[in-house]
């Protein structure tokens, strides 16, 4: 009786294995059978559930899911406005980022606020200051290890986390539940109905989303502490959050959720899936101090060398507003900027240039290198010879000058070729090519103007303080008929030639302040 009676257990457990097997290889063959039949599970489970948010049968999410948003409204609600443009604060960043600091940080950070710069700047060479800066920045980004940094970003991305769960449209949400519900009303007391559950399908896989996230989440007093900061207002209770928490990690853990969804879409594998914000914000805000510091030292430059040149123009023309170029123009660039283009590069010296040639090398100092080259008798031609040249070239180039600037008018040479290329450059990528090397030629013709011009100034200048010299010694070495020539110029002559040179000394400044820049 035993050996039949074990016989038939084995038979059972063959059989039973057997039936597995095929029950497996049909569930194969028919997969729209095997999700009707996991479909019946998620149903099973759904009853099973301790929170009743969903009716299987009826495919009706109930009331009591309702209640469950509504308690996190509450919480998210006040917040989504104390926080509404929270997602896109730099100020926030900062925050999160300077509370990290150590004192010895903050007070680098301090000494590299534009304010202490200008100050140094007033008492310190700008080259020392710059390496100063230099050398303050590598500290300050020094002190960023690699923890550091990761702390950091952790803290960002819980407040990314934390802003996504008070972002969710709850309001929408459970307006479906009672048409009636208005919206940020803490007090009105909702009457929610069961309603079908395809109308919550899509809002609860958003929720999902997010829920893992906020459920895994640290350090929620630190954020919380920020925030306040933030605000100047409490924006969430750490004790109601905590107690939150713990009821949505309740409803997390029992996936009631997550099969509630599988059930109203039908989708038996429908699983979960969770984005977590990975945000860098540390190489930003260090970037951003750098460009800073970096901004205001060219600032500082631009404005004393923006000084020293109303300056020197003052001295050489009496006026910090001088307008002599007619079409190599700023006002001309207004075309070119539109095509993304740099146009006339070198207008302010080429404009310098022209009004010194025109207002005064052509009148006081040409009359004064007139005599002396042809009332002077000089000891050498030699002498004579490089500031005749320098005075004749520059004559030239006065000519070359107003040439040149007319070509660009419309009707010009020059001109025209631009305004052609200019309208085709939109619709025909050569002609912006040509546009390019074309106000590449014309640059580089009012630099080679300007270059030349400086240069034979200051051979006119280094020859007139060579005649003031030679004025007052006794005797002459240069020019031996000075008594000849006072009689032939009006006014005292060694205050005229002072003057003279003065003026190129101040202009030959103010024309390297654009050579030197260019270079």
């Amino acid at each position: 009786m035993e050996g039949e009676a074990q016989r038939e257990s084995k038979s059972r457990e063959e059989e039973s294995f057997l039936q597995k097997i095929i029950a497996f290889i049909l569930r194969n063959e028919d997969p729209e059978k095997e999700k009707r039949r996991l479909l019946k599970q998620v149903a099973k489970d759904l009853k099973k559930q301790k929170y009743k948010f969903y009716k299987p049968k009826a495919f009706e999410a109930q009331p009591a899911l309702a209640r469950f948003f509504h308690e996190l409204y509450k919480i998210a609600g006040p917040a989504q406005v104390l926080l509404e443009n929270a997602g896109s604060s730099g100020v926030l960043k900062t925050i999160i980022i300077e509370r990290s600091l150590s004192k010895g940080q903050l007070a680098i950070k301090d000494y590299l606020e534009e304010d202490n710069i200008r100050k140094l700047a007033e008492t310190t060479d700008t080259k020392v200051l710059s390496q100063e800066l230099k050398d303050k920045l590598i500290n300050f980004f020094s002190a960023f290890s690699a923890e550091k940094v990761k702390q950091i970003d952790n803290l960002y991305n819980l407040l990314v986390v934390f802003l996504r769960f008070i972002n969710f449209d709850y309001y929408f949400f459970l307006k479906k539940f009672d048409s009636g519900l208005p919206e940020h009303d803490f007090v009105y007391l909702p009457k929610f109905e069961a309603i079908s559950g395809e109308y919550i399908s899509d809002d609860l896989k958003d929720f999902l989303e997010v829920m893992p996230l906020v459920i895994k989440g640290s350090d929620w007093e630190t954020l919380f502490e920020i925030l306040k900061e933030y605000r100047s207002a409490e924006v969430v209770g750490l004790h109601q959050w905590k107690k939150l928490l713990k009821a949505m990690e309740d409803v997390y853990k029992s996936d009631v959720l997550q099969l509630m969804v599988r059930h109203i879409d039908e989708d038996p594998y429908y699983k979960v899936k969770v984005f977590p914000p990975e945000e860098r914000i540390v190489d930003e805000y260090l970037s951003r101090i750098k460009t800073q510091v970096e901004i205001t030292i060219q600032k500082i430059l631009r404005e004393r060398q923006d000084r020293k040149m109303e300056r020197l123009s003052n001295l050489v023309f009496g006026t910090s507003v001088v307008t002599r170029t007619k079409y190599y123009t700023e006002k001309a660039n207004m075309a070119f900027s539109k095509k993304m283009l740099g146009g006339f590069v070198y207008t302010a010296p080429l404009n310098y240039l022209k009004a010194f040639l025109l207002d005064y090398f052509k009148k006081d100092i040409k009359t004064m290198v007139d005599v002396l080259l042809i009332r002077g008798k000089w000891s050498t031609n030699l002498m004579s010879q490089q500031l005749s040249e320098s005075f004749h070239e520059l004559m030239q180039t006065s000519e070359q000058l107003i040439a040149f600037d007319d070509s660009l008018a419309e009707e010009g040479e020059q001109g025209t070729k631009l305004k052609n290329l200019v309208y085709r450059a939109d619709k025909d990528k050569n002609s912006l090519l040509v546009l390019r090397k074309l106000l590449k030629e014309i640059n580089d013709r009012a630099l080679l103007l300007i270059q030349d011009s400086a240069q034979n100034f200051i051979v006119i200048g280094k020859n007139i303080k060579m005649l003031i010299e030679d004025y007052e010694k006794k005797p002459h070495e240069v020019i031996l008929n000075w008594k000849e020539i006072e009689s032939a110029v009006e006014g005292d002559i060694k205050e005229n030639l002072s003057e003279i040179y003065k003026k190129i000394y101040y202009f030959i400044q103010l024309i390297q302040l654009f050579i030197k820049k260019s270079a």
